[in-house]
């Protein structure tokens, strides 16, 4: 994994843009690339000028929305029975599928959105979609504002980790345990657009009936 983690820092380094894009794109898969590795670092890069700090947001929700529109297309055209089957070659074991699943019945279109803040979910949500047969074009706007949160609330991490040590780029591993020591601010955030979801979804029910 350490290695890894060098290679794919080394993706943001040197292409830039279009290895965000495509690191972004795998993260929203079944590909265990951690976000916590891609935009920090990007963000680093703008922070000393060689990239865009709005760019990096851009160019991370085109990614995930890139990666999350293929899992979904892949989980509707093969279907539950062969994802339940190869799913664990992929990282992805029944029993998460199913916990992703019971999200997106509970939550709607709603648990799409929510489901990019959180980890392990973020990158599962879009096979139940799939499978599901949810409206692509809920799925899309949910997933690219969703995405763009999530994007921005790491490129805000990694600019605030370039000041306080500008030393972290040289260190991957480093740079994922400061993103993940930020967690109580993600999950405050998290939380506050959660709650402001559940009046208004509880009001459009009570409207409803």
């Amino acid at each position: 994994m350490h290695h890894l983690l060098q290679v794919w820092s080394g993706w943001v380094t040197h292409w830039g843009y279009w290895g965000i894009i495509l690191l972004m794109a795998m993260e929203s898969s079944i590909f265990p690339v951690p976000s916590e590795i891609v935009i920090p670092p990007a963000a680093f890069l703008a922070a000393q000028g060689q990239l865009s700090f709005t760019g990096v947001i851009m160019a991370g929700t085109v990614g995930s929305y890139l990666g999350a529109a293929i899992t979904y297309w892949v989980a509707l055209l093969v279907g539950r029975p062969l994802i339940l089957k190869f799913g664990r070659y992929f990282f992805v074991s029944p029993e998460k599928l199913g916990r992703a699943e019971v999200w997106l019945n509970r939550y709607e279109a709603g648990g799409v959105f929510f489901a990019r803040l959180l980890p392990v979910i973020r990158h599962l949500i879009s096979i139940p979609a799939g499978v599901l047969r949810m409206s692509f074009v809920t799925f899309s706007l949910m997933t690219i504002a969703g995405s763009a949160i999530w994007c921005a609330i790491l490129a805000y991490i990694g600019r605030a980790a370039y000041r306080a040590e500008p030393n972290l780029l040289a260190d991957p591993e480093a740079m994922v345990r400061f993103a993940k020591s930020q967690g109580h601010w993600i999950f405050l955030l998290v939380l506050g657009f959660a709650a402001l979801y559940f009046l208004v979804l509880r009001f459009s029910r009570r409207q409803a009936t």
